[in-house]
């Protein structure tokens, strides 16, 4: 599926290999970027312990996806980062954490905001004492790029003000300033990754990617809220590899670094882009339930990857098309696992 990921800096090859052997955990790796990070982490000879989410279904989440030879060689411990002790659990033994457990939704925020801080605070606070506690080599703690609010300059580089606008958001820029805290208080050596919007195999339909795309292939019109945002759309192998390299970059510690693509395109210009790969023509069709309160809309995100391509040699492989042509053909395939008539929040 799409072009194979070569890493053509010799440099930011190499550095790679320092994580070779290393026992790593990673939280949230039953969701869409964390089942794929998982994945990549093994490929590349790394001994993966995955936390997942605990149900009666001994259900994994997305790494279900991957391939049965694959699964089996990964750890797969199951448990609640909002519980400490299940945390610690995980965390033992660990050289690296990569942390990407959290609640995700933005609407769904609005609906239960004390979840969001039990889940992205308290759960990020019991992820950064576990590896104190267990003096870790270094934590890689996920952030999103939410945490900017509308732009108020464009590229938004890593010294843009914050200006959470929804709850959900709020909570991610608490766990960002928790976990600089914890570099700041007690040495431990955490380093916070800023990933603009990720897209790509496996992600469901409550980001606007594959809601366009599940609603394309079986309507000949998408329901939509708002059309005028701006995002930075990376593809989700591209991010992968950021966190990769943000993991194998001393300098990224204490610090925060973006992964983006520097481009914006409009909801309205991206659905016009899957009509396009399709060779269908699509009706947009305006969701009031869909639309975020006038307030808490983020306007504009595009982002100044300078940083990460200075500091670790990153830089995205993937165009929006190629990243688009892989989620339509993966999507195809997976069509029984969205339920195209219902929103998602």
């Amino acid at each position: 599926m799409g072009k194979e990921i070569v890493t053509g800096n010799h440099i930011l090859s190499m550095k790679y290999n320092s994580l070779k052997s290393k026992k790593v955990l990673v939280t949230g790796a039953g969701g869409f970027i964390g089942s794929h990070l998982a994945e990549e982490l093994l490929r590349i000879g790394a001994q993966v312990k995955a936390f997942v989410h605990y149900n009666s279904r001994n259900d994994w989440g997305l790494l279900e996806f991957l391939p049965k030879d694959t699964l089996k060689e990964i750890e797969v411990i199951a448990g609640d980062i909002c519980d400490p002790f299940s945390v610690r659990n995980a965390v033992r033994g660990c050289d690296i954490v990569f942390h990407l457990a959290a609640l995700i939704g933005i609407p769904y925020s609005y609906k239960a905001p004390q979840s969001y801080v039990a889940v992205n605070v308290e759960g990020t606070l019991n992820v950064l004492q576990a590896s104190l506690d267990e003096e870790v080599e270094k934590v890689i703690h996920t952030s999103t790029s939410e945490v900017y609010g509308s732009a108020q300059y464009i590229p938004i580089d890593e010294r843009h003000p914050l200006n959470p606008q929804s709850p959900y958001a709020a909570s991610k820029a608490a766990a960002d300033n928790l976990a600089l805290s914890y570099y700041l208080s007690f040495n431990l050596p955490v380093a916070t990754i800023r990933p603009f919007n990720t897209f790509g195999p496996r992600q469901s339909a409550r980001a606007v990617v594959p809601t366009i795309i599940s609603q394309a292939l079986t309507k000949g019109h998408v329901m939509l809220g708002s059309t005028e945002p701006v995002r930075d759309l990376t593809y989700v192998r591209d991010t992968v590899q950021g966190f990769l390299a943000v993991a194998c970059t001393e300098a990224c510690v204490g610090t925060t670094t973006n992964i983006g693509t520097g481009q914006g395109v409009s909801i309205s210009e991206l659905v016009e882009t899957v009509s396009q790969i399709m060779g269908k023509k699509l009706e947009v069709e305006g969701d009031h339930e869909r639309v975020r309160p006038e307030k808490s809309e983020v306007l504009e995100l595009i982002c100044d990857y300078s940083r990460a391509r200075e500091m670790s040699s990153w830089e995205p492989e993937y165009s929006l098309k190629e990243g688009l042509k892989d989620s339509i053909e993966w999507i195809h395939e997976n069509l029984n696992r969205y339920k195209v008539d219902m929103y998602a929040i």
